[in-house]
């Protein structure tokens, strides 16, 4: 009886080091296709010589860098540190004591099925795809879905009205400027809450993004150092406009109106 518990240990050991191992070679997968995707872009940027194009495709290639940069951190800050627990588990498993293996055995099924769900996630966000394919309210879920897995912060999204899609690359432009405000509000504003607030009318949509933030003085040197006057100019691409109101100790307003036409 002792003889066949220990076997089923053995065998389960092996499909649990043979598990990790294709994990590691998927993440190496993914990591590789990026890489694939990125030099394509950088190629395209190349070959674009007119500046609302070139414009265009420079937010599509910060995106993927902001979401490698996103993926880096999840795999090393979270899934590394899950495989590689479940790895000491299993090298430590006590086969005399088939009580405790069974509870390490459990722990480490516990902390693959994890990791393979947090790498599921990964693989929906490696490329801008996800805005060309479900839109900019889909697009912003997920983003604010990522943000609050860290538990540092408290994200919601709010949508009013009746939603419209814009034009793909209109729609990237808008995503990378979200994505740059909530990366300024993460990094200098040691905010716990954020809001969006998205709103669509007959003609605009207006976008706000509140933060109960540490808040700032307006200042130009402010606003280059955060990388503002960047997204102004990109607000101005879309032939919208971009405000900021902020004030030491209040917090962050960031309102951003867009219209549907183009020529409005």
């Amino acid at each position: 009886m002792f003889s066949s518990s220990t076997e089923a240990i053995v065998v389960f050991i092996v499909v649990c080091t043979l598990l990790i191992a294709l994990l590691i070679g998927f993440i190496t997968a993914m990591i590789y296709r990026y890489q694939q995707k990125q030099n394509a872009y950088f190629k395209e940027a190349e070959e674009l010589k007119i500046a609302h194009a070139n414009e265009m495709l420079q937010s599509q290639l910060e995106i993927q860098e902001q979401t490698f940069e996103n993926i880096s951190r999840e795999i090393h800050d979270n899934i590394g540190q899950k495989l590689t627990l479940a790895k000491l588990h299993l090298n430590t498993l006590q086969i005399n004591d088939p009580a405790k293996a069974t509870v390490q055995i459990n722990d480490s099924v516990s902390m693959i099925s994890e990791a393979i769900n947090d790498l599921s996630d990964i693989s929906r966000s490696m490329s801008s795809e996800i805005i060309l394919n479900n839109g900019f309210i889909k697009a912003l879920e997920f983003e604010i879905s990522q943000l609050n897995k860290s538990g540092l912060f408290q994200l919601k999204l709010i949508v009013t009205g009746e939603p419209v899609f814009l034009e793909s690359q209109r729609e990237l432009v808008l995503f990378r400027i979200v994505q740059e405000a909530l990366n300024n509000i993460v990094k200098h504003a040691a905010a716990r809450t954020i809001t969006l607030f998205l709103h669509y009318n007959e003609k605009i949509l207006a976008l706000k993004i509140n933060d109960d933030g540490k808040g700032f003085a307006n200042d130009k040197n402010v606003e280059n150092g955060t990388g503002l006057s960047n997204m102004k100019r990109r607000a101005g691409l879309l032939q919208g406009h971009l405000t900021i109101i902020s004030r030491p100790g209040a917090g962050t307003e960031i309102n951003i109106k867009i219209p549907f036409n183009e020529n409005e």
